[in-house]
């Protein structure tokens, strides 16, 4: 076993694929692609928050002080439109002749007057993640507003701090009971496990391919079957070389992006990157590590049943796909909200082994637990061992 694991381990590193796939990707070029997203959506950002808005206002004259601070206001450009109603309001909108319609009542003054609320509708296309039309309308609204207030306070013989007691006499304050720890393993609990058990799956996937069904292409299955090797043994070993390769990947990735967030935080004296880095310790390091072992025993054993199943490199490509969505699908589970770590979730495989890396960074892991995670991930590692070596030991599948 031992003879076939270094032989597999030496082949792969002998190929620069694989070399790039376990070293390379997660090393430089995933960092520069967080990088690169990071600098195109700000960038994105900045051009919105610098986009001078295109804005129709109906029934001004109610509020001149407002229309004339909207006028000469940097971010807003009058755009005059004959809007008489809702379709045609929203046609403007969505035909982009204009950015915002602010709609102001048509008896605003004798709403003042009574010293009554009144209602104004804004108008504008807020399905863009990245939409700073309303907070800029805000901005002159707020001010607007607070005039209105000042003058209302003045009529009232009232100052500020009074009317601040009548509007709200009672202010709920509320305090946080999680420590910083909790609160930034929390944030930061949904991505990390994510991140981990998807490159211990993906930086095993190529080279399952290429140990299995690449293998078959090159006709150097046969002559490895001829050895007096047991095939147990040549399974194993190379069922350790897959599992080796996606430890080694999700390690390199990890270690990639602690080191460039710790370069940012240095550069850009980021207090929180520095935080979030000093909270988690060795131990729970170490803890991470051990329950991505029976997981990556998982992933590989099920990778190279596949490989050795498909007749060819191809053919095993399209069978990762499916495999994929399988891998991802435990995991997206655990990140809903309102999935904690309890009795049933400890049992569920990939998904405990989520939860159970979220609760380490969050520092409130009931470690009673981890003895039926790695329970129940032992028990399906071994399982899916097990169907492995079953499934080498069959002609029909291995002469496809």
């Amino acid at each position: 076993m031992l003879q076939v694991y270094l032989k597999e381990l030496t082949e792969l590193l002998r190929d620069r694929k694989t070399l790039f796939f376990i070293i390379a990707l997660p090393l430089i070029i995933f960092p520069v692609m967080f990088g690169l997203m990071g600098v195109l959506v700000a960038n994105v950002a900045m051009d919105e928050q610098q986009k001078v808005l295109k804005y129709s206002l109906i029934n001004g004259e109610q509020a001149p002080e407002f229309a004339e601070a909207l006028f000469y206001h940097r971010d807003f450009t009058l755009i005059e439109l004959p809007l008489a109603n809702d379709t045609e309001i929203n046609d403007a909108v969505g035909n982009g002749e204009v950015d915002v319609v602010i709609q102001i009542s048509e008896n605003h003054q004798q709403v003042l007057d009574n010293s009554s609320q009144d209602n104004w509708q804004v108008y504008f296309n807020n399905a863009s993640q990245l939409n700073f039309v309303k907070q800029k309308v805000n901005k002159v609204f707020n001010s607007y507003v607070t005039n209105i207030r000042q003058q209302r306070l003045t009529e009232l013989n009232l100052s500020n701090e009074q009317f601040v007691a009548i509007s709200k006499p009672v202010v709920l304050k509320t305090v946080d009971t999680a420590d910083e720890r909790e609160s930034i393993g929390e944030q930061v609990g949904g991505i990390l496990p994510y991140l981990l058990i998807v490159l211990c799956m993906t930086g095993a996937m190529y080279p399952a391919i290429d140990i299995g069904a690449g293998e078959k292409e090159r006709g150097t299955l046969e002559t490895l079957l001829l050895t007096p090797m047991p095939r147990v043994s040549i399974v194993m070993g190379k069922f350790f070389t897959i599992m080796t390769t996606g430890i080694i990947t999700a390690l390199i990735t990890v270690f990639s992006l602690v080191f460039w967030s710790f370069v940012i935080g240095e550069i850009a004296d980021v207090a929180v990157v520095r935080r979030i880095l000093s909270s988690v310790g060795t131990g729970d390091l170490l803890l991470i590590l051990l329950m991505l072992v029976p997981i990556s025993s998982i992933f590989a054993a099920l990778l190279l049943a596949i490989s050795i199943y498909a007749r060819s490199f191809k053919e095993a490509q399209n069978y990762m796909g499916p495999m994929s969505i399988l891998g991802f699908f435990p995991v997206m589970v655990a990140m809903l909200p309102g999935i904690k770590l309890d009795g049933f979730w400890s049992l569920v495989p990939i998904s405990n082994v989520a939860l159970a890396i979220k609760e380490i960074l969050k520092g409130t892991i009931d470690y009673s637990m981890l003895f039926s995670i790695l329970a129940s991930s032992t028990f399906f590692a071994v399982l899916s061992i097990s169907f492995c070596v079953y499934w080498f030991n069959k002609e029909s599948v291995l002469f496809r």
